[in-house]
C-alpha cells in the first residue's frame, strides 16, 4: 500500500514531551486521578438486556438503578475496579449520534461507551484552568449534586469519546443526583461459581483513524494525566496498538488505529475496516481473570460467543481472548491474564492474534 501519511513513533513521542511540558506549566498536576467509571449508553428496549448481559458474564453486581430527569441508570459495581453505568433514555440531541452512523452501527443511534469519568480532587480549579486553554465542556457549568460535583467534555472528533471528572463529597460512588429516584427493577446477579474469578477493569480499546492517532493519544493526554507509554506495531494488519497509563496496575487507555490510513475493504486491514463498520468508537472492555482457562470454557458453556480462542501463555506471560460483540453494546468483553512476576502489558504474537480476530466483526 502506499500513502502519504504513515505513523511512526518519532513524530509521537516530540509531541508527547510538549504536552506534558505544557501540563505541568498550566498547574494541572496533580489534580486527576484514575478512572472512576465508565458510562454506556443503550437504546431504550436494550437497557435491561445490556445490564443483565453484563451481570452475567462478569464479576460487576448491580448495586443500584434509578431514575433522574434524562435517563434510566444502572450502576454496575466490583470491589477494586472502576464502576459501570449503564444508560438509556437521554432525551433531545444526542451529541454523541454523529459517531454511530456506521453501516453496522447506525441501526443503534445511541448506543456506545460514551465517557471515562476520572476522579479529580479540584474540580473548580481543574475546570477552570482547561476553561482557559480553550477546553469545551458539555455544560458550561459544574453539575452538582448531593454527593458529588461533575462535568464532562464534548465527544472528541477523533475517539467519539466524552471525558468525565468527578469530585467526591460525601457518600463515593453514590451517583444519584437531586431529582433522581429509584427504579422498581431487580437485576440479580446469576449464581454462577466462575463469575468470581472475573475481576476489575483492566483497560479500554478505542480504535481511531490512522491520520488522527497522534491527536487522538494527546488530546487524551491533555485531558487526563495519563501518558503515552509505547506501541504495538503488527505491520501485516496495518494496525498500531498503543498504550496510555497513570501507573502501574492500574487502568490503562488503549488506542488502537492503522499504519496508514483506510483505503478499501480488502487491502486496508481489520482496525482500519471496523472503523470503516462501526466508526471512531470503544471496542473493548478488558477483565482481569483468574484461571482464565476454566472460566473460558465455563463463559462458553453459559453460552457467550468468542471470537477467538485463548491466545498466549504462561511462558509468554500472559493469556487473553475476546468475546463477540454484543448485541446490546457493541462493546466486546477481553478477559486477560498475566501470569507471576509479568510486567509487560501485551505481547506482540497475542496483539497479532487478537488483531486479526476482529476480521470475524
Amino acid at each position: 500500500m502506499s500513502h502519504e501519511h504513515i505513523n511512526t513513533d518519532e513524530r509521537l513521542l516530540e509531541q508527547v514531551d510538549q504536552v506534558k511540558r505544557q501540563r505541568r506549566q498550566a498547574g494541572l498536576s496533580g489534580l486527576v486521578g484514575g478512572l472512576e467509571c465508565v458510562i454506556i449508553n443503550t437504546e431504550e428496549n436494550r437497557f435491561e438486556p445490556a445490564v443483565k448481559e453484563l451481570l452475567r458474564y462478569t464479576g460487576l453486581d448491580c448495586s443500584l438503578a434509578f431514575q433522574d430527569t434524562a435517563r434510566k441508570v444502572a450502576v454496575l459495581q466490583k470491589q477494586g475496579s472502576a464502576d459501570f453505568l449503564i444508560t438509556s433514555g437521554k432525551p433531545g440531541v444526542n451529541p454523541f449520534a454523529p459517531f454511530n452512523q456506521g453501516p453496522k452501527s447506525a441501526h443503534l443511534p445511541n448506543t456506545r461507551l460514551e465517557t471515562l469519568v476520572f476522579r479529580t480532587k479540584d474540580l473548580a480549579a481543574y475546570v477552570d484552568i482547561q476553561k482557559k486553554r480553550g477546553k469545551q465542556f458539555m455544560t458550561e457549568e459544574i453539575i452538582r449534586a448531593p454527593h458529588f460535583s461533575f462535568i464532562q467534555s464534548r465527544p472528541s472528533p477523533y475517539t467519539g469519546n466524552s471525558l468525565g471528572f468527578i469530585e467526591w463529597h460525601t457518600q463515593e460512588r453514590n451517583y444519584m443526583g437531586t431529582k433522581a429516584r429509584s427504579l422498581d427493577i431487580s437485576f440479580a446477579k446469576p449464581d454462577l461459581p466462575h463469575l468470581a474469578h472475573i475481576g476489575r477493569l483492566d483497560h479500554c480499546a478505542t480504535r481511531v483513524r490512522a491520520e488522527e492517532r497522534d491527536k487522538a493519544i494527546l488530546e487524551f493526554m491533555d485531558m487526563t494525566e495519563y501518558d503515552f507509554e509505547f506501541a504495538i506495531y503488527v505491520e501485516s494488519l496495518n494496525s498500531i496498538t498503543n498504550v496510555a497509563r497513570l501507573r502501574l496496575g492500574e487502568f490503562a487507555m488503549v488506542f488502537t488505529s492503522g499504519i496508514a490510513p483506510f483505503t478499501d475493504v480488502d487491502h486496508s486491514g481489520p482496525t482500519e475496516l471496523y472503523i470503516h463498520n462501526y466508526g471512531t468508537r470503544v471496542h473493548h472492555m478488558a477483565f482481569e481473570t483468574d484461571h482464565i482457562e476454566t472460566t473460558f470454557q465455563a463463559l462458553k458453556k453459559d453460552g457467550m460467543g468468542f471470537l477467538v480462542d485463548l491466545v498466549g501463555s504462561p511462558d509468554q506471560g500472559l493469556k487473553q481472548t475476546f468475546s463477540a460483540m454484543s448485541p446490546n453494546t457493541l462493546l466486546v468483553n477481553e478477559y486477560i491474564h498475566r501470569y507471576g512476576d509479568f510486567t509487560g502489558f501485551f505481547t506482540k504474537s497475542n496483539v497479532t492474534m487478537l488483531t486479526k480476530a476482529t476480521e470475524k466483526q
